[in-house]
């Protein structure tokens, strides 16, 4: 009969890195605590490492992309009034060509 392994949640896994490198306990100690081996124990921290990067540049990236759209929509509106002095300039001319006569 084999032995069932135990399934690690991502919080289970940031608890025990934190306990380690936060509070300072020794990593056997981490590991015995939680029933996990060193070698999994340091590939958590190595993937953690590897990438948690992006947790830092989540507020960055939402700032960046609040700041993109609110130029898309500057420019949007400055595209739309374009449009509309360009379509009185269009009915001007014609105007202007059926009163003087020119096809």
């Amino acid at each position: 009969m084999s032995k069932k392994r135990k399934q690690f949640s991502g919080e289970d896994k940031m608890f025990a890195l934190r306990e380690h490198l936060v509070e300072q306990i020794p990593i056997s100690g981490v590991c015995d605590k939680h029933g996990v081996t060193p070698s999994m124990f340091y590939r958590w921290q190595k993937t953690l490492f590897e990438q948690g990067a992006p947790i830092f540049t989540q507020g960055k990236l939402a700032s960046k992309e609040k700041q993109l759209t609110h130029q898309i929509d500057i420019l949007s509106e400055k595209i739309k009034r374009k449009d509309e002095v360009i379509a009185e300039i269009m009915e001007e001319h014609l105007a202007l060509k059926k009163t003087s006569g020119v096809h």
